[in-house]
């Protein structure tokens, strides 16, 4: 099975987004977390505090602020209910989140053709 220029650009967004929250102290829990019903990208904690972080990432050559099109564009009512449904499960499946303060996060990642990174942003507390 060979893997896509997409998937490729995916998973090289989801290790920069890593990098980036072990650059806020964060500590990756997981990656990935998946049901038949939804998919968590990063599970990251520091302290009291687990964030559940979407991540998007898109190739394109130039980052322009004027572009039509960001990554976060993505998370559409039908990603988000997924995503809560899928966040539900997690946190009932594990009973040392119980008194844990959570979020959900969003990160975009732009990276050009070559897959370095142009920019990072991260969106935080988003409401799902």
């Amino acid at each position: 099975m060979s893997i896509t220029f997409k998937q490729l650009v995916g998973t090289r967004g989801e290790d920069e987004a890593c990098n980036f929250l072990k650059n806020l102290g964060f500590s990756i829990i997981e990656r990935n977390f998946w049901r038949k019903w939804g998919e968590i990208d990063v599970i990251a904690r520091k302290g009291n505090e687990l964030r559940f972080v979407e991540v998007k990432a898109v190739s394109r050559e130039v980052v322009r602020d004027d572009a039509d099109y960001e990554p976060e564009d993505n998370l559409h009512p039908w990603k988000r209910k997924r995503l809560r449904r899928v966040i539900e499960t997690y946190l009932l499946k594990n009973d040392w989140c119980e008194d844990l303060d959570w979020q959900v996060d969003a990160i975009s990642v732009f990276l050009n053709q070559e897959g370095r990174v142009l920019k990072v942003e991260h969106l935080e507390d988003i409401v799902i």
